[in-house]
Parts: structure tokens; C-alpha cells; sequence
């Protein structure tokens, strides 16, 4: 595989999870702990996906996937909301925002899996 993905999420113990069940996988994983963080990381490393969560210092999770949704470079870069609100008027939002799949805490090994790839097999491909 190899594609490259961000972890958006100011919870060390959810980023450490994250990274082992993805890593297990195949998928090189970098991580940030705020929007500004992942601003910049989202420039620096151009990943192929983004796991974002809402609840951040700064720039909320979605304030940060309306900027990337707006953002020339990044429109295409598949986001998928790991959060610990599970209310339907959040994950109204995050799809309104740009969001491709929403999952709540706690992580499921599977799931998040599951999701990954599939938002990964939806990503538009550049002819070379």
C-alpha cells in the first residue's frame, strides 16, 4: 500500500492506537495535535488521507475540514472523523463540511480498517 496518512488528534493514547492498528496495515502514518499542526503537516507531507478529529485546541475539527475541503491542494484528500460525539447533528455537519465517513470513539480496529480503504478507493487517481 504505502499511502500516506494524518492523524489529526490531541488524545496521545488514541493517536498511539490509531498508528498501531494502521501501521499493521501497511499505511505510513504521521501525526499532529492541533489544526494548525495539521495545516502545516498537510503541506509538508501531502498525505492520502486525513483522520480528523473535532474536538481540537484552536481550530476545530470542523473549521479545519471546511479549510481543507476550500483549499486548492487539499479539496481531494479524503477526511474521515474519528470523534467521541456521536450525536447525528455532528456528523450532519462534518458531511456538510466536507467529511467523507464519520466513526465514533472508541476505535474499532475493524471499522476504522474498513473505512480507510474505502474512502482510499474512492480517491479520484492522476493520470501521469
Amino acid at each position: 500500500m504505502g499511502e500516506k496518512i494524518l492523524i489529526v488528534d490531541d488524545d496521545d493514547s488514541i493517536v498511539k492506537l490509531a498508528v498501531h492498528i494502521l501501521e499493521s496495515e501497511g499505511y505510513e502514518i504521521f501525526s499532529a495535535s492541533n489544526g494548525l499542526q495539521a495545516l502545516k503537516k498537510v503541506e509538508a507531507e501531502n498525505p492520502d488521507l486525513i483522520i480528523l478529529d473535532i474536538m481540537l485546541p484552536g481550530i476545530d475539527g470542523f473549521d479545519l475540514c471546511e479549510r481543507l475541503r476550500a483549499g486548492l491542494g487539499t479539496s481531494f484528500i479524503p477526511i474521515l472523523i474519528l470523534s467521541s460525539k456521536g450525536r447525528e447533528e455532528d456528523k450532519r455537519v462534518a458531511t456538510q463540511n466536507g467529511a467523507g465517513a464519520y466513526l465514533t470513539k472508541p476505535i474499532d480496529a475493524s471499522d476504522l480498517i474498513d473505512k480507510v480503504g474505502e474512502l482510499l478507493s474512492l480517491r479520484p487517481t492522476v493520470s501521469q
